[in-house]
């Protein structure tokens, strides 16, 4: 299954006895699946069959779906003006000219008011609706299917973006479980350093109480536990990315997990090569994760 960015457009258009029927689809980063909806006057009939569309075929993002319809103008009803009002307000308008002054009315100014022209709503019979109706959510599965796959092609793309990520952490962490300051050998020179400088600093410290200290200390700074999470963390990530699916959130979570391994990795350091990898380490995270947020 293809992993799925967040964001893409999408434009669908269809005829229907001389009408033509257009959608335009598209979709940012969202929590949820969020719907706004512009649709033509009396259409309105349509928007709790197209949110449920949209939330059965997509798992996040935040949609905005425009429907346009253009009847043929045979179609089209005829407008009727209403002469008798018309009359009415034209030598009103003439009187308040010539009483105060005001400027002359204007045609297209009087058949806006409301009341002086009315376009008839054109008559269907239920089965004709619904046939309309059914044609403009054929064409809105169209449209959503070309979303989807706008939002796959850049979900592949995030995929490879994002693997890198995970090779780059993958590296990082056997980096630093291979540092020679690891080592045994290392670890009790650095201790044997220590203690001979404290002792030189005071001939009435306890030795054997400062190894003892040295070395509880030695072994709270060992980063063996982060590297092996580090470790599952990273498989547990390709896992993902290998399924596909809705995983941005699971892969939000990994982020936040690589973060605090990352974070104590550095804070438990005792040697500036590992805080090092530490501080490269978290700044390939934060990119890990910045990109996770654009997957569904």
């Amino acid at each position: 299954m293809n992993v799925q960015s967040m964001t893409g457009f999408a434009r669908a258009v269809a005829e229907r006895d001389g009408t033509s029927i257009a959608w335009e689809v598209k979709s940012v980063n969202g929590k949820s699946v969020e719907v706004r909806l512009r649709l033509p006057q009396g259409f309105d009939r349509l928007e709790p069959a197209v949110r449920q569309t949209v939330q059965k075929r997509f798992a996040r993002g935040n949609f905005q779906a425009t429907l346009t319809v253009a009847r043929a103008v045979a179609q089209q009803a005829q407008p009727v003006v209403n002469e008798a009002f018309l009359k009415d307000l034209a030598g009103l308008a003439k009187r308040l000219q010539e009483q105060f002054g005001t400027q002359p009315a204007t045609a297209d100014g009087l058949l806006a008011l409301r009341g002086v022209l009315d376009i008839p709503d054109t008559v269907e019979t239920e089965e004709e609706r619904a046939a309309f109706d059914a044609a403009i959510l054929s064409a809105l599965d169209t449209a959503l299917a070309g979303l989807e796959l706008a939002r796959q092609s850049e979900g592949a793309a995030l995929r490879t973006l994002l693997s890198g990520h995970i090779a780059t952490i993958e590296a990082l962490t056997l980096k630093a479980e291979a540092d020679p300051s690891r080592e045994p050998a290392a670890i009790r020179e650095r201790i044997a350093e220590q203690v001979g400088l404290l002792m030189d600093a005071s001939a009435n410290l306890d030795a054997v109480r400062l190894h003892q200290e040295a070395a509880f200390l030695a072994t709270k700074a060992d980063i063996r536990e982060e590297i092996d999470r580090l470790k599952t963390h990273v498989a547990s990530a390709r896992a993902l990315l290998s399924g596909g699916g809705a995983v941005g959130r699971k892969l939000d979570f990994l982020a936040q997990e690589f973060n605090r391994e990352s974070n104590t990795l550095c804070s438990k350091s005792n040697a500036a090569a590992v805080t090092a990898i530490g501080l490269e380490l978290k700044a390939v995270v934060d990119q890990f994760r910045e990109q996770v947020q654009n997957l569904e």
